[in-house]
């Protein structure tokens, strides 16, 4: 069943909204963990947050190199929780 069918559980939204949050997590690699593509995480995060807070993280995201895997000449950056480095 696809991950847009099912409604993330807490901890899955608290997570998906860190890593829009973080410079160097692109799209697709939420995508790829969490089966968000872009559009469904804006949307997700526009429902989730104040309207204020959704128009800094729009404007800060505008752009952005790290955000996109295509804009970073083809490689995707997997995203690796600080906890989990050695």
């Amino acid at each position: 069943m696809p991950a847009e069918l099912t409604p993330p559980s807490q901890a899955d939204l608290s997570r998906i909204i860190e890593m829009a949050w973080e410079d160097r997590t692109s799209f697709e690699a939420i995508e790829s963990q969490f089966g968000l593509n872009e559009s469904a995480v804006i949307a997700l995060m526009r429902r989730q947050m104040r309207p204020s807070s959704f128009r800094l993280w729009r404007k800060r995201m505008a752009g952005r190199r790290t955000k996109h895997a295509a804009l970073q000449g083809g490689a995707l950056m997997r995203h690796r929780a600080t906890h989990t480095r050695p």
